[in-house]
């Protein structure tokens, strides 16, 4: 009972971002706000990944049944507001709140697995679990389409109503009570010191470069905030009783090198997540719908590895596995970085099941090596850790990578097409300051003006003859920049699976299990 509502718990909120986005056009038709589209997303991953850790250790204080409902609650709640929302600024405040509970949902599933299971078994749950977290990608797509074709955009939402009363019942009845020792002692300076300095961050990356320059007082401001508030929440962490993330881990090998591990992991992962998708549609032609179709392998792949991984890393180990699974992943980037204009859709579907099955060795070995690596009373921090440092290491991402493609477009397409633009007929004078202006400020958002077949529709015949190779051959060159620079973090990644060090799995005695099906039994 209590797995079966696991399951249904995870999947509905892996499942929440990729349907959301499907539908997000729709909900700008209806509500309009155009300029506040990103802040749909941002809202919603600057709560979750803010919250991990803080849910983690509440988790372990007072218990996972009280936190995890209460994070379904949340969920359920905010689902619902997002639903009668009727502009985008309170989409955007409830979109905030409905983060707050995914946030407390997602490490919360596999912190339980972890106290169910050991050994052999805690692998083969871990496996299956990350394998739901990839199917969610797979067919949330699919889903919020169908939902946006049939009815209404409103069941984005709505939908997680009778599905999330569904797990939160299986929950609320398979998941045993807590039993509090003596007053728990909250970390409140900790808390919001933590707050501050991770919104801070995530803030200065999300916009930073895009919506305002890097060296602008705005983005400034938010990275020294962070600086500070960071600061202040280690010397905090590190004089409490009850720290929100004890420092005294961080000099654990094992807990640093993995983190460190699924940091750079997410660091490169995005690179191929975010672009490889650009490069279908500016390069190959094809539509958002069957670029999108090419990321569909890489998660099957990607699946399908979890679940063997976590039947085989029993015989061959966790450290050899990780090393395994991050060097296959390098080896896919390497072959991204030699895509061309020639470069078939099979072929670059290819490259990604590569990837994905590199991937799919590793992500549920960084849950599994922590788990098997602390006491139980420490369970719930180090479970959360894993997901915090990941979602850090893919906004890093993000904002890295993007970063180095728009230099190298940048610099590219000064030299290659500004002569071009500048001999262009006087009467083409509004187009060729707008272009000129994209080329040193936004040349990702002159890829996808200028290969957007509707756009291209509009824009003069001469412009189209003597622009679009230039910007095919530029972006080419900047992809591959930027598959080489993710390929270097997971290399990066790869030398630090190597410091793990031994992990050995525990095999769960008949004892272990008779006891665990008492304190269930007796729970009710």
């Amino acid at each position: 009972m209590l797995i079966t509502g696991l399951i249904i718990a995870m999947l509905f909120a892996a499942l929440d971002n990729t349907i959301v986005g499907t539908a997000m056009p729709k909900i700008i038709g209806e509500l309009g706000g155009l300029s506040l589209l990103t802040w749909v997303t941002t809202a919603y991953m600057l709560t979750s990944t803010t919250v991990v850790p803080i849910a983690g250790k509440l988790a372990d204080m007072f218990g996972r049944k009280l936190i995890y409902v209460t994070g379904i609650i949340i969920f359920i709640i905010g689902s619902a507001l997002c639903g009668i929302s009727t502009s985008m600024e309170q989409l955007i405040i409830y979109r905030g709140i409905q983060g707050i509970g995914g946030g407390v949902m997602m490490p919360m599933a596999m912190i339980i697995i972890g106290d169910l299971f050991t050994g052999k078994q805690r692998a083969k749950w871990q496996g299956i679990f990350g394998g739901i977290f990839g199917l969610s990608s797979v067919i949330g797509p699919q889903i919020g389409g169908f939902i946006v074709d049939n009815w209404t955009w409103n069941w984005v939402f709505y939908i997680n109503l009778p599905v999330g009363i569904i797990a939160l019942v299986f929950i609320i009845r398979g998941l045993p009570k807590h039993r509090a020792v003596g007053k728990p002692k909250i970390d409140y300076a900790g808390i919001v010191t933590m707050i501050v300095g991770v919104v801070s961050l995530l803030l200065a990356l999300s916009f930073g470069g895009k919506d305002y320059a890097w060296d602008s007082w705005q983005i400034i401001g938010l990275f020294v905030l962070a600086i500070v508030s960071l600061f202040a929440f280690v010397r905090i962490e590190s004089r409490t009783s009850e720290p929100i993330l004890p420092v005294h881990l961080f000099k654990n090998r094992i807990f640093s090198t993995v983190n460190g591990v699924g940091f750079f992991l997410s660091l490169g992962m995005f690179g191929a997540v975010v672009f490889v998708p650009l490069f279908m549609q500016g390069i190959m032609g094809t539509s958002a719908t069957a670029s999108g179709t090419v990321m569909m392998p890489m998660m099957i792949a990607l699946i399908l590895a979890s679940i063997i991984g976590g039947q085989i890393v029993y015989k061959i180990g966790p450290r050899r596995q990780m090393v395994i699974g991050m060097l296959i992943a390098a080896v896919s980037f390497y072959l991204l970085s030699t895509m061309s204009e020639n470069t078939t859709r099979l072929g670059a579907s290819s490259y990604m099941v590569i990837m994905g099955f590199g991937i799919g060795l590793v992500m549920p070995l960084l849950t599994l090596v922590l788990q098997e690596s602390f006491k139980r009373e420490e369970l719930g921090v180090v479970t959360s850790s894993a997901q915090f440092f990941r979602s850090i290491g893919g906004t890093f991402g993000i904002t890295i990578l993007g970063a180095i493609m728009n230099h190298v477009s940048g610099s590219e397409l000064d030299t290659k097409l500004t002569p071009i633009i500048t001999k262009m007929p006087d009467q083409m004078a509004d187009f060729k300051t707008k272009i000129l202006d994209l080329i040193h400020t936004d040349p990702h958002g002159l890829y996808n003006t200028l290969l957007n077949p509707d756009a291209l529709k509009q824009l003069p015949k001469e412009a189209i003859e003597t622009m679009v190779p230039v910007l095919k051959s530029t972006l080419v060159d900047s992809l591959h920049s930027v598959f080489l620079y993710a390929l270097v973090f997971i290399v990066v990644g790869a030398l630090l699976a190597l410091l793990i060090g031994k992990v050995k799995l525990t095999q769960r005695s008949k004892e272990e299990k008779k006891e665990a099906a008492a304190q269930t039994a007796s729970s009710h």
